[in-house]
């Protein structure tokens, strides 16, 4: 049984999709709507412009996406479709990618949400009063621990279970900063601040998920084809109405990455095909759980790879 999985912030690279527009029609065809529906010439940007732009969380968390859903129908073309898998998941903005996909949301709202997403996240926190890091050897439940114990008034939280050793918090500056020392205290192998313009999926987020909760409220949601394994929850949803209040409490909630992936696991996937840039949660996956085989799908070659027929 398959599972199809759609990235995250950090995955992006200058000229991500470019091949796969270049060969497909169909793929390039996702990046001119998601162009007309920003308004933007958004692809040149990916293709063409600096990585500091696109970086910006107005410009990633849409350029992910199209990325993603480029590559989607590339394989589209090569005759893969969802049929093939019992489940769709997303980490953090992903989840945007895995319902349009699923054909929840159309291409064009899913870019639309993504602008209003990124901006409203970016403008919940002033810049440099939030922070996020990511603490390595640590477990879920001591990161939690030791968010809290950093805290001391001010915010401090577990925002991604990423994997068995990877947790990441997320909060004020000051507060975060504490955690490195009492993480590497507790016994953590690496504690780092990462490069983040702001605090994501912590309580700080609350002004953005305020703005996603209306911006939301003018979509409409459809039932996805294939279920969708939603972030805060780490189960599957297809009821539209959840899907929307789970997106909102998605903005200030954790990611559940690591319980997502034993949740598909526990339904019986043994496949997983990362749709999008980068490889990043295969890497999680195999740490997740090794049974799950992984494939990539971001360049026409790794579609010619995992379209190769075994020979004995």
């Amino acid at each position: 049984m398959q599972a199809f999985v759609f990235p995250g912030q950090g995955a992006q690279t200058v000229g991500m999709g470019q091949a796969l527009a270049s060969n497909y029609p169909a793929a390039r065809a996702v990046f001119e709507e998601v162009d007309d529906a920003l308004g933007q010439n958004l692809s040149a940007l990916i293709w063409e412009g600096d990585i500091e732009t696109l970086t910006l969380t107005a410009n990633a968390q849409p350029a992910l996406m199209a990325t993603s859903l480029a590559a989607l129908h590339a394989l589209k073309a090569e005759g893969v479709t969802l049929n093939t898998a019992a489940f769709v998941a997303g980490h953090s903005l992903g989840e945007y990618s895995a319902l349009a996909a699923a054909g929840a949301i159309s291409l064009a709202d899913t870019a639309r949400l993504l602008r209003i997403r990124g901006t409203a996240m970016q403008e919940a926190v002033p810049v440099g009063v939030g922070a996020m890091a990511a603490i390595l050897g640590l477990d879920f439940a001591t990161v939690t621990e030791v968010a809290k114990a950093a805290a001391q008034g001010e915010v401090c939280q577990a925002a991604n279970d990423n994997d068995p050793g990877q947790v990441v918090v997320s909060g004020n500056r000051a507060a975060v900063e504490r955690a490195l020392n009492l993480a590497e205290e507790a016994g953590a192998k690496r504690a780092l601040l990462l490069p983040v313009s702001a605090p994501f999926h912590c309580i700080l987020m609350e002004p953005a998920a305020d703005r996603m909760a209306s911006a939301l409220m003018e979509v409409n949601i459809s039932t996805p084809v294939l279920p969708l394994v939603a972030n805060v929850r780490a189960s599957a949803v297809s009821d539209p109405a959840v899907i929307r209040s789970l997106l909102i409490e998605q903005v200030t909630g954790a990611v559940r990455w690591r319980e997502s992936v034993m949740y598909l696991a526990s339904q019986g996937v043994t496949e997983v095909w990362e749709i999008g840039a980068g490889k990043a949660l295969s890497g999680m996956i195999r740490r997740i759980d090794r049974t799950i085989t992984c494939k990539t799908i971001g360049t026409p070659e790794d579609i010619a790879k995992a379209l190769e027929v075994p020979t004995e």
